[in-house]
C-alpha cells in the first residue's frame, strides 16, 4: 500500500486488497487506519504514529481473529508519504509457537534432571541457567548463582582446565563424554571433588556450554589408600566405567526427548509447505513449486532420520522376549507396505514358507524392515529386479541364518567391515537416498540376540545375513517350500 504524508491511501495492489478484505475503490482516499481491522487500529495506531515520526520506519505483527491470520505491517517513509508492505506470516508465527513450546519442554527436562547442571555463556563466561540439583549441591540460590562467572565455582586457577576442554568441542551438540576430575567450591568455601562433563549448546540463540557434575568426594577419599595398589586401580576403573554408562544413558534419554520434540516442527513444516504448493501454485510458478518440493523432500528426509535415530536409541531398552514364530507373514506385510509406497515398481520377491525362528518378534521385524528397505532401494535401477528371503541352519555352531539377497547395485568389497557402522554410506545420497542407519540397526538387533552380521557382494548383487543362536527344537516341523510373489 502507498499513503500520503497524512496517512491517506493512494494505491494498493491485489494482495493488499485480499489481506485487508476490502475493495481498492473503498480504501483509496481513506485513512490507512480505517482500512485495517478495528482491533489493529486500537492496539497499534498510537505507538506506530509516534515511532514513524521519530524513525521513519516500523514493523508490527497483528492477529486477524476473523480470518485467524497473523499479518505483518512494515512501514517505510518516503518523500511523499509511506510504503506499507503487508505479509501473511501465519505459518511462521505458528512454527515459532511450536519452537517456543519445545524450548519450554527442554527447559523442564533440564530443571528436573537429578544431576547438578548449569549453563554458561561461551563469550562472557557468565552463568545463564542452573537447575535445582545444582543449587542444592552448591548451597547457592538462583539469583546469586546467575551473578556468577565460571571461575567463581572453581578454586583459584582451576577453571581454566574446563575452558581448555572446550577447544575440542567444535560445534553445538558436541559433548565431552569422558568426565574430568576436578574440584568445585561450595557457598561455605568447602572444596569437593567432582566428575565434570560438558558440551556446547545453543541457549536462547546464544552460544553456551552445558556442564553436568557428580560428587565423587567420598568415593575418592575411601579409595585413596587402595589406589596405591594394582587391585585398587582396577576397582576405580570399574567404578568410572559404571558412572560413564550412567552418564551415557542420561545423554541418550536427552537425545531421545529432543528427537520426539523435532517431530512436531517437521510435520508442521511439511504440512505448511504442502498447503503453500496447493493453494499458491499459480503465484509460485515453476521455480517456486520446485523450491516447495525441495522443502518437503528435506523435511521428510530429516523426519526419517529422526525415526531411525529413535529406533537406534530404543533398541537397547526394548524387552528381549524370545519365542518361536514364522517370519513369512512379517515379510508379506513389509513387502505389501513397500508396494504401496512404490506402486510402479516391477520386482519379484521370493519368500520361503515355514520360516520358523526363535527370537524376539519385535526386534526381528525392525531388522527385516531395514534389510528389505535396503534391498528395495538398491534394486530400484534394475529393469528386472528380484529379492530373496531365506532362513537356514548354519554348518557350524547351532544357529539359524536369516539372509536377504538381491540383484541390486552391490558394494565395494573393500568396505565390507564398515557396512554396519552408523552413518556409513558407500553411495551418494543423490543416487540412492538414505541416512546410513539401516544396517547399523540390523547389527544392533543381531547383537541383542548374541548373533552376528555379515555381507557378501558379487556382480549379480548382494546378500546380507544375520545369525541367531538356536533356541531349541522348533514346535512346527513344516517343510520350507519356495513361494514366489511377483508384481
Amino acid at each position: 500500500m502507498l499513503t500520503d504524508i497524512e496517512g491517506k491511501v493512494t494505491a494498493l495492489n491485489a494482495e493488499a486488497v485480499r489481506l485487508l478484505r476490502c475493495s481498492a475503490s473503498a480504501a483509496i482516499g481513506g485513512n490507512f487506519w480505517d482500512a485495517v481491522p478495528d482491533a489493529v487500529t486500537e492496539l497499534h495506531r498510537e505507538a506506530t504514529c509516534r515511532i514513524l515520526l521519530a524513525t521513519g520506519h516500523y514493523v508490527l505483527q497483528a492477529h486477524d481473529a476473523f480470518e485467524d491470520l497473523w499479518i505483518e505491517y512494515a512501514f517505510v517513509r518516503r518523500d511523499d508519504g509511506y510504503v506499507v508492505n503487508l505479509t501473511d506470516v501465519s505459518a511462521l508465527h505458528k512454527l515459532q509457537v511450536l519452537l517456543e513450546q519445545n524450548e519450554r519442554r527442554n527447559l523442564l527436562i533440564f530443571e528436573a534432571n537429578p544431576n547438578a547442571m548449569w549453563v554458561f555463556d561461551a563469550m562472557s563466561l557468565r552463568i545463564v541457567a542452573v537447575n535445582a540439583a545444582a543449587m542444592g549441591f552448591y548451597g547457592i540460590g538462583r539469583k546469586a548463582f546467575m551473578k556468577l562467572k565460571v571461575g567463581d565455582l572453581f578454586p583459584d586457577g582451576e577453571g581454566s582446565a574446563l575452558l581448555s576442554t572446550l577447544g575440542a568441542l567444535k560445534s553445538v551438540g558436541d559433548v565431552q563424554l569422558t568426565p574430568q576430575i576436578c574440584k568445585q567450591k561450595k557457598s561455605d568455601g568447602e572444596l569437593v571433588l567432582v566428575e565434570l562433563a560438558c558440551g556446547r549448546i545453543s541457549w536462547n540463540d546464544q552460544r553456551a556450554v552445558l556442564v553436568s557434575i557428580a560428587d565423587v568426594t567420598e568415593r575418592h577419599l575411601a579409595d585413596r589408600d587402595l589406589r596405591r595398589e594394582n587391585s585398587a586401580l582396577e576397582d576405580t576403573l570399574q567404578d568410572t566405567r559404571a558412572e560413564l554408562d550412567a552418564t551415557s544413558r542420561d545423554l541418550a534419554a536427552f537425545t531421545y526427548a529432543l528427537s520426539n520434540d523435532l517431530q512436531g516442527p517437521l510435520h508442521a513444516a511439511d504440512g505448511f509447505a504442502t498447503l503453500l504448493g496447493e493453494k499458491y501454485s499459480a503465484v509460485l510458478g515453476g521455480p517456486g513449486g520446485h523450491y516447495v518440493s525441495r522443502i518437503q523432500a528435506s523435511t521428510r528426509q530429516l523426519a526419517g532420520l529422526v525415526d531411525d535415530l529413535r529406533s537406534l536409541v530404543q533398541l537397547p531398552r526394548l524387552a528381549d522376549a524370545p519365542e518361536w514364530f514364522d517370519i513369512q507373514p512379517i515379510c508379506d506385510s513389509l513387502i505389501k507396505a513397500l508396494h504401496r509406497r512404490h506402486p510402479d515398481r516391477d520386482i519379484t520377491v521370493e519368500v520361503a514358507s515355514g520360516l520358523m525362528l526363535s527370537a524376539d518378534r519385535a526386534l526381528v521385524t525392525i531388522a527385516l524392515k531395514a534389510l528389505l528397505d535396503n534391498a528395495w532401494k538398491f534394486t530400484s535401477k534394475k529393469p528386472e529386479s528380484w529379492v530373496r528371503i531365506s532362513l537356514r541352519p548354519s554348518e557350524g555352531p547351532e544357529e539359524r541364518i536369516l539372509q536377504v539377497s538381491d540383484n541390486g547395485t552391490g558394494f565395494d568389497a573393500a568396505y565390507t567391515d564398515t557396512l554396519f557402522t552408523a552413518f556409513k554410506r558407500l553411495h551418494s545420497s543423490s543416487v540412492f537416498p538414505g541416512n546410513g542407519l539401516g544396517l547399523a540397526i540390523v547389527k544392533r538387533v543381531a547383537d541383542r540376540h548374541g548373533g552376528r552380521v555379515w555381507a557378501e557382494t558379487s556382480v549379480t548383487g548382494a546378500s546380507f545375513s544375520m545369525s541367531f543362536p538356536h533356541g531349541g527344537t522348533s514346535p512346527d516341523a513344516a517343510t520350507e517350500a519356495s513361494r514366489i510373489s511377483s508384481r
